[in-house]
Order: C-alpha cells, then structure tokens, then sequence
C-alpha cells in the first residue's frame, strides 16, 4: 500500500499509452471497455488512498528515492486526496456517458481523456511547484485536443482563444517560477515555506512579483475576473463529456491557489505575509458579480452551466481571501458539490439539446421531450442543488461559507452576494424550467434520440452527490474540517516527513 499515492497517475498513464497501441488504437470497443476499467482501477485506488491517508495521516512519496527538496516528490494529504476522489468518480461517470456514442466524433478521445486525468491528479498531489508546472501542461494539451474533438468551427474558435490565454499562462509561470527559484533556490513548496520567511528587501520584492505572477496564472484557470471571460464560449462549444470533465478544471486553479498562498504565502511568510488577500477580495466578489448576471442573461442550458463554474470559482476564492480553516473547509465540502452538480448539468444539457430537435437547449419554444419525466426530475434535481435550496448539498455548502465570515464587513460583502447570486440562479432556472418543459408547439418528434442506459447511470451517479453529500454531511464535514486545519497548521504538514527540512 506503499505505492498508493502514485496510483491515481500511474493508472491513467498505463491504460491511456496501451489505448494508443495496436490493435486496440483501432478498435473503438477496445477503447471504452479500458476506458471503463481504467476509470474504475482508478476510482479504486483513490478511494484507498483516501481511507489511507485519513487513518495514519499525510504521506510523501519520493520518485526514485530520491528525498526532498532534492528530488520530486509527491504530497499526499487530506486535502489532495479528497480531491484525487473526486476527479476519479467524475472521470468514472462521464466516461460512462461517453461511451453511449460522444466518444466518436474524432480519433483518440479515449487516451486523451486518461491523459487528462493523469495531468489533473498529478497537479493535486505534486509537492513541487515546478510538477505543478508539468502536469499543468500535461492537462492542458489534452485539453486542447479533447476541445476539438468532433470538429466544426465553433470549436476550433473557441480553441482558438483557450489555447493562446493557456500559453500565455504558462509563459508567465515559467517567469514567476524563475524570480522564485532565483530568491529562494528551491521549488519545493515544503522547503519554500521555510525559506520565505527569512526573505528580506530586494529579494523579498522579487519573491513577491513572483509570486504575484503565480497569482495571475492561477487565476485564469480558475475563470477569476478579468480572466475568466474565455470560459463560456470554450464550455458551451466542448462537447458533453469534455464539458463535464473541465466542470474540475478550474478547481485546480483554485486548489493551487488555496496550496501556495496558504502554505507558503501565509501568516508565516514574513514580509510576504498574505499577499494575495488583499487581491483576492476584490476580485473574487466581482467574479461573483459577474457571473450572477451571466447567469440571468443566459440563452441557453450550456451558457447557464458555463456560468454558473464561474459563480463557484467566486464563491471559492472569497472563501481563500477569508483566509481562516472555517472558510478552507466550507470551500472544499463547496468545491465538491459544485464539481459534480455542474457537471450533471452538463450532461443533462445534451440530453436536452438532443430531444428538442432544433431548438437544443435554448431557452425556447420547442416539441415536448422523448422521456419528459425523466429530464424534468433530473432538471429539477439539480436545479435545487445548483440554487442552493435544502435538502441538498447546495445548501450545506452555502451555508457554511456565509458562517465562515469571521468580521461584519466581511459579512457586509460575502452575505449579499451569495444570496443575490443564489437569486439570480432561482429565477434562471424557473425561466428555463418552465420554457423547456411547459411551453411546447406539438408532440415530440420521432427522430429525437433518447437517453441510453449509460448515460442515465452517468447523470444519476451525478445528482446522486446532491443527497449523499447532505445525508452523511456530519462526517464529510469533519473531515474536510481536518483536512483545512492541517493545511494550516504548518507544523502539521508535510515538513516532518521530508530529511533535513524542519521548521
């Protein structure tokens, strides 16, 4: 059980480079029934490293033994785990979509999508900055090409744009990696930790314009103004399952910056101290903002989906511009839900587009549904959820990031603005609730294609999460309780396990 913390890359790498071998490269069958049984292997593994990892505490793990802040290494917490969790069952329940018929529009969907994964885990439980760099790419080049996967030109356009911001982003981490490296001679987030705090003058500066760099960076991929405006168009035009899937995408940006500006910008940094606080709030409250009221003006279920990713990201940066383990836990129980709910969403939005014949998904007038009991429950499912009503996990979730405001000015800003946004959610979701599946111009057509087996399972393992996360909330809580207050608590991180690295 050793190698636990290794698994969540390693499975997704073995099975996505034997997809691109003969004869199962050519074989779409091959594919899916790998893709299904690495998604499963892997959903496994996470889940013992969880258990793992929540009875005998953080584990390190040195790639080829060699010991930090030397060699790579990989932090397994409980907050990377968790989070590992959760992008294995989503990568599980969307593959099961996909492979109802979404995983035929273009060659390689299959191993680009493991490739994803392995990017997406390997950003979660690296211990280096540098790693983070790595599997950054390694995400975002499968990425690109699961974006474009089936053709057409709204795609490519909006690849278009997602990829130059990306390079972009990864040309300025490179340069904020370099003013830090040159400050601090280290990236191991471990040993940064220590060494920041002892920083002072012109280097103090440097590390700060570094690491402000780093904030920018992280910032766009987690959609926070002004760097988000390039996630509704890319979105809307992914296909279903990619859109799903991307549903954690911006919860590495947000993961990171949680990672660095707590445990290496935070209250022990010295001159650097907090230094993306004063940032974060202001933009985080704007990100709200706006994507409240993209979410009103929203056309259609894909935009309101889209939108509604940047609503959370908004939400989870207040909950780090908070800065306290109340506030860290309320984002991570927050970033769960609103991983999965979204992504159902998402699907739910093709199953949508593809009973209204040419109306797809927008907000109008259309033939009635092929299966409009089963869409309504679903909708209304999640609807609830997403709005943040009780008995679901939206609720919980808003709830405990209101209580974690810790003054009356933070309460000033923070309370309005969830309960606008939730608002604005309630009355777009109506709208649509009511033009979707109450205003029809004739019987439904007999060319609509209904749901499969598969992708009703996928979409119910989704909005399973809803009542779940609600139903055992005492101990989801707690743990995600235990998981913030070890992430601040820097004695008890990860530094007593790597030699030679004390505080």
């Amino acid at each position: 059980m050793q190698h636990l913390s290794i698994f969540p890359i390693l499975i997704p790498l073995l099975f996505g480079a034997i997809m691109l071998l003969p004869p199962i490269s050519r074989d779409i069958n091959s594919q899916r029934i790998s893709s299904v049984i690495g998604t499963l292997f892997l959903l496994i593994s996470s889940a013992l490293l969880l258990y793992q990892i929540d009875a005998s505490g953080t584990e390190l793990y040195a790639l080829g033994s060699w010991q930090a802040p030397f060699g790579i290494v990989l932090v397994a917490d409980r907050v990377s785990s968790l989070l590992v969790l959760l992008t294995s069952f989503l990568g599980f329940a969307v593959m099961l979509y996909a492979i109802a018929g979404k995983d035929k529009g273009g060659a390689y969907f299959h191993p680009l999508f493991m490739f994803q994964l392995m990017g997406i885990n390997g950003a979660f439980l690296t211990g280096d900055i540098f790693n983070l760099f790595v599997f950054f790419e390694v995400l975002l080049i499968a990425s690109y090409a699961l974006l474009i996967h089936a053709g057409g030109k709204q795609k490519t356009q909006a690849t278009v744009h997602y990829v130059i911001l990306n390079l972009v982003g990864s040309s300025l981490f490179l340069f904020g990696l370099g003013i830090l490296y040159g400050t601090l001679g280290t990236l191991n987030m471990a040993d940064m930790a220590i060494k920041v705090g002892q920083l002072q003058g012109e280097n103090a500066t440097l590390a700060k314009t570094g690491a402000l760099f780093l904030l920018v960076v992280f910032g766009l991929k987690a959609a926070m103004l002004p760097m988000h405006f390039w996630l509704p168009k890319t979105y809307a035009s992914a296909s279903a399952p990619v859109a799903a899937l991307f549903a954690i995408m911006t919860k590495v940006g947000l993961y990171s910056i949680f990672r660095v500006y707590t445990v290496i910008f935070g209250e022990h940094a010295g001159e650097l101290e907090n230094i993306a606080t004063p940032w974060l709030w202001p933009l985080a409250l704007l990100t709200i903002t706006i994507g409240s009221i993209g979410v009103l003006a929203s056309p259609s279920v894909r935009t309101l989906s889209a939108n509604l990713v940047i609503v959370s990201s908004g939400s989870l940066l207040a909950c780090a511009a908070i800065n306290s383990v109340e506030a860290t836990s309320a984002a991570l129980y927050y970033m769960v839900h609103s991983t999965l709910a979204s992504a159902a969403l998402f699907l739910l939005a093709d199953l949508i587009s593809r009973q209204r014949g040419q109306a797809e998904d927008r907000f109008v007038k259309s033939r009635m549904f092929t299966q409009p009991k089963l869409m309504g429950f679903a909708f209304a499912i999640v609807a609830l959820s997403l709005v943040g009503m009780p008995p679901f996990s939206g609720f919980v979730g808003k709830v405990m990031i209101l209580q974690a405001t810790q003054s009356s000015v933070q309460t000033m800003w923070v309370w309005p603005l969830i309960l606008i946004g939730s608002l604005g959610a309630l009355v777009t979701f109506s709208r649509a609730g009511t033009t979707l599946f109450w205003r029809h111009s004739g019987s439904a057509s007999n060319d609509a294609e209904p749901a499969s087996k598969s992708e009703i399972t996928a979409v119910a393992l989704l909005l399973l999460a809803a009542p779940v996360l609600v139903i055992f909330g005492g101990a989801i809580t707690e743990y995600t309780l235990q998981a913030a207050t070890a992430l601040h608590d820097i004695q008890s991180s990860a530094y007593d396990l790597i030699p030679g690295v004390s505080r």
